[in-house]
C-alpha cells in the first residue's frame, strides 16, 4: 500500500525536489502551494496539486481529511532573512501561524510523522561551527518563526506524540531555484543579474562566509528521513560542509556563467557574518554521498539558468517597516 504525502512547498525550490524523491519511492503526493514564490511547472505531473495556502484552516481540514496522510513534509515557507525584519507580521502569519496550522492538523488526523524544514537561521550568531546542541539564539524573526516551530512539534510529540523530524539546511542551490528573488538565495541572485547584464552587488566587504549546498545533498535525504527510525523525533543540520566567503562565490558563478560581471560593493546590511554547520549528526544516522564541489553544482545550475533565461526581480510593496531598510530593496 502506497504511503499518502503532504508536501508543502513542493512548488517551489527544495519542495519540488522533495516531491519528486518521493514519486519515485512510490508514495502518492499531494502538493499545497500558493504559487507565492514557487511554480506551477516545478510541480511533479504524477502529483496532485492543490493551489492553497498553509493559513487557510479550512482548507487543510478538507485536504486530510479527503487523502488521510501519513506523512507531511513541511517545506512552504517565506524563507527572506533579512527581510523578516521589515515583514515581521507576515512573517509570523506565514511561517509560525502556517506551520501550527499544519501541526494541529497533523494531530487531529494522526499523521504518522511530520517532517519539518527549519534553517540554520535559528542559530543566529554563535559558536562556530553550528551543532544541534547549541542553544539557538535567532537574530532575525524568520530564524525565531523557525525555532518556534521547533519547539512546538517537540511539544506536540510530548503532549499527543506526534513524531517529527527537523532539518536544518542553509544556502541550498541548483535546479528549479528561483532566481528571480531578489531577497533571498545569493546564487541564484548573482546568476540572474549577470543574465540581465547587470553588475553582481555584495553587501559590504564580501568576506561573509557560507557553506552552501547543493540540492542534491539535502532534498533525497528529507524525502527518505520517514523511513530512518532512528531520524525520529530528531534534529539535523544538513547541506554544504565547506566554506566560502560571497567574494568567492561571486567570481567562481562568474566562471561558471562564462561572464566577468563588475563586482559592487553596498553598504553592510544586518545579517549574520560567518554560517556553518557541523554534519556529525546527519552522517552517523544517514548514509551520505560524495557532494558535488561548488564548482561543480554551480556549472550545472549555469547550464539550467541559461535555457530558462533571467526572471523578473518582483518587489515586495507591503513593507510593515521601512525604517533601517536597504535603499536596493525601496
Amino acid at each position: 500500500m502506497k504511503n499518502t504525502s503532504l508536501v508543502t512547498g513542493g512548488a517551489g525550490f527544495i519542495g519540488s525536489h522533495v516531491v519528486n524523491h518521493l514519486i519515485a519511492q512510490g508514495h502518492k503526493v499531494v502538493v499545497l502551494d500558493d504559487l507565492s514564490g514557487g511554480f506551477k511547472e516545478n510541480v511533479n505531473p504524477k502529483a496532485i496539486f492543490e493551489l492553497g495556502s498553509i493559513t487557510d484552516t479550512s482548507l487543510l481540514d478538507k485536504l486530510f481529511a479527503e487523502y488521510k496522510f501519513d506523512y507531511i513534509y513541511h517545506l512552504a515557507a517565506y524563507a527572506a532573512e533579512g527581510l523578516s525584519h521589515f515583514i515581521r507580521r507576515f512573517n509570523y502569519e506565514n511561517n509560525l501561524l502556517g506551520s501550527i496550522n499544519l501541526i494541529n492538523a497533523a494531530v487531529n488526523y494522526g499523521v504518522k510523522c511530520f517532517v519539518f524544514t527549519s534553517s540554520l537561521a535559528v542559530y543566529g550568531t554563535n559558536h562556530l561551527p553550528f551543532i544541534e546542541n547549541l542553544h539557538p539564539k535567532p537574530e532575525d524573526p524568520y530564524g525565531i518563526a523557525k525555532y518556534a516551530v521547533e519547539m512546538d512539534l517537540m511539544n506536540a510529540h510530548k503532549m499527543f506524540g506526534l513524531d517529527f523530524i527537523i532539518f536544518r539546511p542553509h544556502n541550498v542551490y541548483g535546479v528549479n531555484q528561483n532566481i528571480g528573488d531578489r531577497y533571498r538565495n545569493v546564487v541564484g541572485i548573482f546568476m540572474n543579474q549577470i543574465l540581465q547584464g547587470k553588475p553582481l552587488t555584495i553587501y559590504g566587504d564580501g568576506k561573509q562566509t557560507r557553506a552552501f549546498s547543493h540540492i542534491s545533498s539535502v532534498a533525497p535525504f528529507i524525502a527518505d528521513s520517514t523511513d530512518i527510525t532512528q531520524a525520529y523525533n530528531q534534529t539535523f543540520n544538513i547541506g554544504g560542509d565547506r566554506v566560502y566567503s560571497i567574494l568567492y562565490l561571486a567570481k567562481a558563478v562568474n566562471k561558471a556563467m562564462g561572464a566577468t560581471k563588475e563586482l559592487i560593493h553596498l553598504p553592510l546590511r544586518f545579517e549574520v557574518t560567518h554560517v556553518y554547520a557541523d554534519q556529525t549528526k546527519f552522517e552517523a544516522v544517514f548514509i551520505p554521498q560524495e557532494k558535488l564541489t561548488l564548482e561543480d553544482g554551480l556549472t550545472e545550475m549555469a547550464v539550467w539558468v541559461k535555457a530558462n533565461g533571467a526572471r523578473n526581480s518582483k518587489k515586495f510593496d507591503e513593507f510593515e517597516i521601512k525604517r533601517n531598510l536597504p535603499d536596493t530593496w525601496k
